[in-house]
C-alpha cells in the first residue's frame, strides 16, 4: 500500500498596523497572494508585546503550520522579541516566514539567517548592558542621585501618573481579549465556582488561574464594564453535585455544543466519569445534565431529550 501523502501545511497570515488610521489592505493582498487562507489582523504598537490577537494565534497554531508576515517589523520591533516568538513556534513544530526578508524557518537558508539574527541580538544585549553600566558609573562619579526624582521625593502627581500608566498597560489588553472569555464568565458566574469556570476556559486552550481570572473580572467591574454580581460567592455544593454542575457549566458556556462535543471536552479536561473511567459518552453526559436540571439549573433546551 502506498504511503498516504503528508498533510498540506497551513499558511496563516498575520497583519498589523500601529494606529487606527492605518489600513492593513496592502498586507492582506501580499499575504493572500502568498497562499494564506487564514489571516489575523491587529492594531497595536510594534514596540508593545501586549498583542492579544497575536498571543491567541500563537496558542492555537499547530505543528506544521507556517506563520507568515509581510515584513519582520509587522511581527516585532526587536530581535529579542522576534526570536522569542520563533522559539515558541519551534516548540510546537510550527514555522515562520517573512515575505520580504530572507527568513523561512522551514528551509536551511532561513535557519541560517535566524542564527545570524540570534548572534546579533546577543551582541546587541551585551553592548546595551555595557553602555548602561558605564553611564551609571559616570553619573555616580559626578555625584548624581539616580532614579526618578518624583518617585524618590514621593511627589503625588508622579505617583499618580505612574499608577495610571501601569493600570493602562494592564487594562488595555484585558479589554481587547474579553470577548474570548467574558461571555463564559457571564453565563457561569456566580452559580458556578471560579474553579469550574477556569477549567472550562482552559479546556478551550486558554491559560487562566483562579486568582488571575478573579482579578481580571474585578478590574472590569471597577471600570463598570461588568456586573458586580459576577463577584458574589457561589453556592456551596456537595461533592456529589460537583460533576453535574461542571458539565452544566460547559453546556451553559456554549449552548451550541452537542452531548458528544461536551463528552470530548470532558476527556480533554481529563475529567473522570462517575465510575472512574476516562472515556465519556453522550448518555453519561445526559445523565449528569438531568441531575443538574433536577437541582434547578436552567440548561439549553437544545440538549433536552437528546442522546
Amino acid at each position: 500500500m502506498a504511503p498516504s501523502p503528508a498533510p498540506k501545511r497551513r499558511l496563516i497570515g498575520y497583519a498589523r498596523v500601529s494606529t487606527e488610521d492605518q489600513m492593513t489592505d496592502a498586507q492582506l493582498i501580499e499575504l493572500k497572494a502568498a497562499g494564506c487562507l487564514m489571516i489575523h489582523q491587529e492594531q497595536g504598537s510594534g514596540a508593545s508585546r501586549a498583542r492579544p490577537v497575536l498571543a491567541q494565534l500563537l496558542k492555537e497554531i499547530r505543528a506544521g503550520d507556517v506563520l507568515v508576515v509581510v515584513r519582520l517589523d509587522r511581527l516585532a520591533r526587536s530581535v529579542s522579541h522576534l526570536l522569542e516568538v520563533i522559539e515558541g513556534l519551534e516548540k510546537k513544530g510550527a514555522h515562520f516566514k517573512s515575505l520580504q526578508d530572507p527568513i523561512d524557518t522551514s528551509t536551511p537558508q532561513g535557519m541560517f539567517s535566524l542564527q545570524v539574527l540570534g548572534a546579533v541580538a546577543q551582541l546587541e544585549r551585551s553592548l546595551i548592558s555595557e553602555r548602561t553600566k558605564a553611564g551609571l558609573r559616570a553619573a555616580k562619579a559626578r555625584g548624581k542621585v539616580l532614579g526618578n526624582p518624583g518617585v524618590r521625593e514621593h511627589r503625588p502627581e508622579t505617583i499618580r501618573r505612574l499608577t495610571l500608566a501601569r493600570e493602562k498597560r494592564y487594562l488595555d489588553p484585558l479589554i481587547a481579549s474579553a470577548d474570548r472569555w467574558m461571555p463564559t464568565v457571564k453565563r457561569m458566574r456566580p452559580r458556578h465556582s471560579w474553579t469550574d469556570v477556569v477549567r472550562v476556559l482552559n479546556g478551550w486552550g486558554q491559560d487562566w488561574t483562579e486568582e488571575r481570572l478573579r482579578r481580571a473580572v474585578r478590574k472590569l467591574v471597577s471600570q463598570r464594564m461588568a456586573d458586580p454580581v459576577l463577584l458574589q460567592n457561589s453556592p456551596r455544593r456537595s461533592s456529589d453535585d460537583r460533576l453535574s454542575m461542571l458539565i452544566a457549566g460547559i453546556a451553559m458556556a456554549d449552548p451550541d455544543l452537542s452531548l458528544r462535543e461536551i463528552a470530548v471536552q470532558l476527556e480533554r479536561m481529563r475529567e473522570r466519569t462517575p465510575r472512574g473511567g476516562t472515556k465519556w459518552n453522550a448518555s453519561s453526559v445526559k445523565q449528569q445534565l438531568d441531575r443538574a436540571r433536577k437541582a434547578g439549573m436552567a440548561l439549553p433546551t437544545s440538549l433536552e431529550g437528546v442522546v
